[in-house]
């Protein structure tokens, strides 16, 4: 596998991509590039296939045994749908934050180790050095640091979902895909969390999904926008949010429907 790559090359190069859910179509001839090392958000109306499309380039979606998939979903030149590629490795390098913060009912110095214990990191030194870094990159170190052994279920809902991005850095991925995350969290940790994603853009490729414009305007480099299953339009999101080429689209970020 190809293991480098320039920031103008592309992570994900996704051709004509198709899925089902047992006989209901969900995602139908999806062709888009995501970059490398920026931020592409996804938006569109509630079932638009946009959190489908987002689990897709982890392979979450394979979890679900109703779903079928056809066309290329290809990582590093590599197409998932027909690579032999180990889903554990898969989702070392592709980390994923959810919606609402799922911290393990663990410590907080547990829930950051528990990646790299998993792929088999043994030494206390070296857990030591990752969970600090990982915490530390998630803005969440200064907060924790003297609490590193209390249950992270006592922290707040914003520092759930910071320990929850601190987690997946663990294993150092080269992407962070992140479904809606924060939607469940207050405008002070939502603001805390867009920095630290605009921060994170220089060392990792991010694609999240959002409903919330403002956001995608705020922190992308690229926006998609989904609709009933289709990429209706792709590009930079000044170009989307300024003067998109569908009129879809302009009505969909114009508040027309949604």
């Amino acid at each position: 596998m190809q293991t480098t790559l320039t920031k103008t090359q592309n992570i994900y190069d996704v051709k004509d991509f198709n899925l089902w859910y047992g006989s209901n179509q969900a995602l139908k001839n999806i062709t888009l590039e995501l970059g490398e090392k920026q931020v592409s958000a996804i938006i569109g109306p509630s079932g638009c296939g946009k959190s489908t499309f987002i689990k897709t380039l982890n392979l979450m979606s394979k979890l679900n045994p109703s779903i079928r998939m056809a066309g290329e979903l290809n990582f590093r030149g590599e197409n998932l749908l027909t690579s032999s590629m180990d889903l554990a490795d898969l989702r070392k390098t592709v980390g994923m934050v959810f919606q609402k913060p799922n911290p393990f009912p663990k410590s907080i110095y547990e829930n950051v180790a528990y990646g790299p214990r998993i792929h088999g990191i043994r030494n206390k030194k070296e857990l030591d050095e990752i969970v600090e870094t990982s915490l530390k990159g998630a803005f969440l170190w200064t907060e924790v640091k003297d609490r590193l052994n209390k249950n992270a279920m006592g922290l707040s809902g914003g520092q759930q979902q910071r320990l929850c991005i601190a987690r997946a850095l663990a294993t150092k991925p080269d992407v962070l895909l992140m479904d809606e995350p924060t939607s469940a969290l207050d405008p002070l940790s939502t603001t805390k969390i867009e920095e630290l994603i605009t921060s994170l853009r220089e060392t990792y490729s991010i694609v999240i999904v959002t409903h919330n414009m403002q956001q995608a305007a705020r922190i992308s480099d690229e926006t998609a926008f989904f609709y009933m299953g289709e990429l209706i339009e792709k590009g930079s999101t000044q170009h989307i949010f300024s003067n998109p080429d569908h009129k879809r689209t302009e009505d969909y970020i114009s508040g027309h429907f949604g």
